[in-house]
């Protein structure tokens, strides 16, 4: 928000003009009279009306509209809902003017423990106080000017050997999403969201639901056999996706997911994620000389060094013996 020019002994949203004082949110302008004292009073009980329920209403107004505007994949969705529920604990008794960028750096220094979660919850403040500022319950973002903790970049990589024991330990069921997650080199929510129809002899049609980038995977002998095991499990005649429920449902990636902290705990490999399979499938293609950044549907090379720098050793040469020792 641009700062004033004129009438800057005025609070927020009150402008004059003609003679009478205003109240302008979202482009109205609301005529509040003529005596400036009166005005104040009808502004004071306008802006406590608004700002009912304080941080939480502005909280869950926020996040009801971003989800609403935003095409966001049901992981960002989940981390939305976590980082809000804290949020509204931890301003549960503050209105969204009371918010200053010391109460959000507090916050900041409290959660420094779970850097990457704080993260998440930061980003997801900057929203809200950006939808606040657009509706005009504040002057200000709070978050501006406070940066994010650093994050370490994972570096696990799954061996052939582990990656074998893991779906050795799986059902046909889940092992059939594993292997199709690795030769794709796609996210869980886009390997259990694959259609029949996505599916032909050129390969599997991706649109990234994180991204909204689009590819096709060409098809191997290897993808080929994965998608005929799946179609061979049982389940109903009229379903559309490859991978379901025996009742025809589309899989959950909570499902998934609970399968695979099953398998970790099966196979005695704990130290590993379900993302940890997307990037050795982009490691192992770069390694063989494929393009791995289009296999991962990145717009930027940077991105697709995320996922592989340091996950495999590099193979340093020595120096020759010089001729003249020894």
């Amino acid at each position: 928000m641009r700062p004033r020019k004129k009438d800057r002994h005025l609070p927020a949203c009150m402008y004059q003009k003609h003679g009478a004082y205003y109240l302008v949110r979202n482009g109205k302008w609301e005529r509040l009279g003529t005596d400036l004292q009166e005005v104040l009073m009808i502004y004071a009980k306008r802006m406590a009306a608004g700002t009912q329920g304080g941080m939480p209403d502005l909280i869950d107004r926020a996040f009801k509209h971003h989800c609403k505007l935003k095409k966001l994949s049901q992981n960002t969705v989940a981390q939305y809902e976590i980082a809000a529920e804290r949020l509204k604990t931890i301003f549960a008794e503050f209105e969204p003017r009371q918010v200053l960028p010391k109460h959000v750096a507090a916050v900041k220094m409290e959660l420094a423990g779970t850097p990457n979660m704080c993260n998440r919850i930061l980003s997801f403040l900057r929203v809200v106080f950006g939808y606040a500022l657009e509706w005009q319950e504040v002057d200000s973002n709070p978050c501006t000017g406070i940066s994010r903790h650093a994050e370490g970049r994972r570096d696990r990589y799954i061996t052939d050997a582990e990656f074998g024991a893991l779906l050795n330990a799986a059902s046909p069921y889940i092992r059939a999403i594993l292997e199709m997650c690795y030769l794709t080199g796609q996210r869980i929510g886009d390997v259990i969201a694959i259609r029949l129809a996505d599916i032909s002899d050129e390969g599997v049609s991706f649109v990234q639901e994180k991204t909204g980038a689009k590819l096709i995977v060409a098809m191997t002998p290897d993808l080929q056999a994965v998608i005929d095991r799946a179609k061979a499990l049982p389940r109903k005649v009229r379903t559309l996706t490859l991978f379901c429920s025996r009742t025809g449902k589309p899989v959950s990636y909570e499902t998934v997911k609970e399968a695979f902290q099953a398998l970790r705990e099966k196979t005695g490999i704990h130290d590993v994620k379900i993302h940890d399979i997307r990037a050795k499938s982009l490691t192992d293609a770069d390694r063989e000389g494929k393009n791995a950044q289009t296999l991962g549907g990145h717009a930027d090379a940077r991105m697709t060094a995320r996922y592989l720098r340091g996950r495999l050793p590099k193979i340093a040469q020595a120096p020759t013996m010089p001729s003249r020792i020894g």
